[in-house]
């Protein structure tokens, strides 16, 4: 895509009112659902791993394995939803959620470590899906709209991740078996979102329209990634998931390492998920009062600073800040990235742009959630926050390279 087509898909209009479609409300709704049961995962996973694992280094293999679950199912997700829709398809997202919660029910009642590991992969493919609904939402708007159709998603997800680290711990004598109860309500809220999009969401043709002079034919994948703007995109989606997974997959292990408790452990995931969720709610509109580039920097240089925190103390306030520092730039990050993934797309690219997309993201962050618990074990909690600045150095370089090319066209209406 050229910068002067660019420019025409970019938010240089005036600003819409907030998308209110049934579909995006529907997307929030489902995203909340989603939220809360991820939410679960992130508190608990880690800490159950532990205590189910015959080896101690295997302790976070259950929680990557909804991350390498999510990297594998990603590209068949998005294959299914072109054949059946995205109806059906987040339905059948939803069901997987439900069946991991009931096979984790199982595993952890009976101790069986490697039972569990499937059950959190189940999970990992309900991700997978709800990984689209964000951009669902984007193509249900008109371009200078997608911004704040994505917010408004993202925010459906804000009191969830409030609660969700508060339902994990609520849960998780709701059955003989601590924690077991935990995973009954990723269950319920797996059914819930399946019922959701059964009763109230319908597949409408996409608000997408080639721009003006815009060849009709596809252009081939390596054409379209290979543009300033999906290199920025991809360089903040797959550089910002990277960062955010591969600390916030072991913080909870190195807070108890550091002598605080599971609920110290479960309220610093709390907050990272807070910051996650809840700049959603105004991240849209800063983009167009600011500009999309100044939103994607503060992004980078909010993530670098969660690992500046994590290494100048080791206090608990310490860790609240840091994750949270970074659950917000990865929202600013992320909204950004998809705002601009969303942009450089025609109609007839969608289905290969974001499954390749979504296949890059989810395959880094897999690498991430892998990684990140041999690295905690073998190298400490210090030399892990040191290796995410060539990260974001990276993304920075991609962004800049962007702004210099179409960057104008993204200014933001400071009226």
């Amino acid at each position: 895509m050229t910068s002067s087509q660019s420019r025409e898909m970019s938010p240089d209009l005036p600003a819409p009112h907030a998308p209110q479609s049934p579909r995006v409300v529907v997307l929030a709704i489902a995203q909340a659902f989603f939220t809360a049961a991820l939410a679960v995962d992130l508190t608990l996973t880690g800490i159950t791993g532990y205590q189910l694992a015959p080896d101690k280094a295997l302790a976070t293999l259950p929680f990557a394995m909804i991350t390498v679950a999510g990297a594998v199912a990603t590209w068949f997700a998005a294959q299914l939803m072109r054949r059946v829709g995205r109806r059906y398809a987040f339905v059948i997202g939803a069901a997987t959620c439900a069946v991991g919660g009931c096979v984790s029910v199982w595993s952890v009642i009976h101790g069986n470590f490697w039972v569990f590991c499937l059950g959190t992969a189940a999970v990992g493919v309900f991700q997978a899906f709800a990984q689209y609904y964000r951009l669902a939402a984007a193509d249900s708007v008109d371009a200078n709209a997608k911004a704040r159709a994505i917010s408004m998603v993202l925010a459906g997800g804000v009191v969830a991740a409030f609660l969700g680290p508060l339902l994990a711990a609520w849960s998780r004598h709701w059955l003989s078996t601590v924690f077991a109860g935990s995973y009954l309500a990723v269950d319920l809220l797996g059914a819930a979102s399946a019922l959701l999009f059964l009763l109230a969401y319908r597949d409408q043709p996409d608000h997408i329209a080639p721009v003006a002079g815009e060849p009709v034919a596809a252009r081939a994948l390596p054409a379209i990634l290979s543009t300033p703007i999906s290199l920025a995109a991809l360089a903040n989606n797959a550089v910002g998931g990277f960062v955010m997974m591969f600390i916030m997959t072991v913080a909870p292990l190195a807070a108890m390492e550091a002598h605080y408790s599971v609920d110290d452990g479960a309220s610093v995931i709390q907050w990272h998920l807070v910051g996650m969720y809840a700049p959603s709610l105004f991240a849209g509109r800063l983009i167009d009062r600011l500009g999309l580039p100044v939103v994607v920097f503060a992004g980078i240089g909010l993530s670098a600073l969660c690992p500046l925190v994590a290494l100048g103390s080791g206090s608990l306030l310490a860790y609240h800040a840091a994750l949270l520092c970074l659950g917000v730039g990865w929202n600013f990050m992320f909204v950004g990235g998809t705002t601009l993934l969303a942009s450089s797309y025609q109609p007839s690219e969608r289905t290969k742009v974001q499954g390749a997309a979504e296949l890059l993201r989810y395959a880094t962050t897999a690498v991430a959630t892998l990684a990140a618990g041999p690295v905690l074990e073998r190298f400490g909690w210090e030399a892990l926050n040191v290796a995410m600045f060539p990260l974001l150095a990276l993304a920075t370089v991609m962004t800049i390279r962007w702004v210099r090319r179409e960057g104008a066209a993204w200014s933001g209406r400071r009226a």
